[in-house]
């Protein structure tokens, strides 16, 4: 299973397979079904969770029903639990919208949700993070998860989420984070696919993000905190629910 998981990440385009996945995960659904684990974004639960990832595959990662990962799960339980984006009317962009989440947030009565991408097929508008295409302090929310780690300016992109969110807005800005890396390890001479894959976790990153991500969400003019919401939850609840323990949340207002 998690060479044909590889494999299938590797053959099948971004934009095909989440054409794809609409169709199968009525099924998946069924058939992993059971009592083991429980995603908390469907409230549902499944006899396994299922491996991920490009190099070395992640065990109990994927939910079969929702296609959520551990970062999406403990993003899930944070906005639950910690927030009043479920209850509050709310304007929010969702960069890269991930399949877990769009259909719930799309349905949701009190946000007014855009969605934005260069190419996904989930996306309203096409455009590049680093020329945002809204006006200064438009929205109250705003969701971009690991991209800034395929972005070359990342400094640039930051300066645009930070121009479109309004005083007193929020985000989540997650990223692959490496928790014993001091500063950000990048090298934008190195585009060979197999090379980054071995130096920064996968063939189309240009960088390893380390602690300093925090100081330079800092220097976008973000005010930054970096959670291990994870630590919320007993050992057996993490397990349960399929949660990392090398997990952070990275939640930026502005001031």
């Amino acid at each position: 299973m998690p060479n044909l998981v590889s494999v299938v990440l590797k053959l099948f385009p971004r934009e095909k397979l989440i054409q794809y996945s609409t169709h199968l995960l009525p099924i998946t659904k069924r058939v992993f079904s059971g009592n083991r684990y429980l995603d908390p974004i469907d409230g549902k639960g499944y006899r396994t969770f299922l491996p991920y990832g490009y190099q070395k595959s992640r065990k109990n990662a994927l939910s079969p029903g929702t296609l959520s990962l551990e970062r999406h799960r403990i993003m899930w339980l944070y906005l639950l639990k910690e927030t009043d984006f479920f209850s509050s009317n709310l304007k929010v962009l969702h960069i890269a919208p991930e399949q877990c989440f769009y259909p719930r947030f799309k349905s949701m009565q009190n946000i007014e949700y855009f969605t934005m991408d260069l190419s996904s097929p989930l996306a309203d508008v096409h455009a590049d993070i680093c020329d945002i295409p809204f006006e200064n302090d438009f929205f109250d929310v705003i969701f971009c998860n690991h991209v800034l780690e395929h972005v070359l300016d990342d400094r640039q992109a930051m300066k645009e989420l930070y121009r479109i969110l309004k005083p007193g807005g929020w985000g989540i800005l997650q990223i692959p984070i490496d928790l014993n890396l001091e500063k950000t390890d990048e090298d934008f001479t190195i585009t060979d696919p197999k090379i980054r894959a071995e130096r920064f976790g996968q063939y189309d990153h240009v960088r390893q993000y380390g602690m300093d991500y925090k100081k330079r969400l800092q220097q976008a003019g973000f005010d930054v905190k970096l959670l291990k919401y994870q630590e919320k939850f007993s050992p057996e609840e993490c397990k349960l629910m399929g949660l990392s323990n090398s997990e952070v949340l990275p939640i930026v207002h502005k001031m």
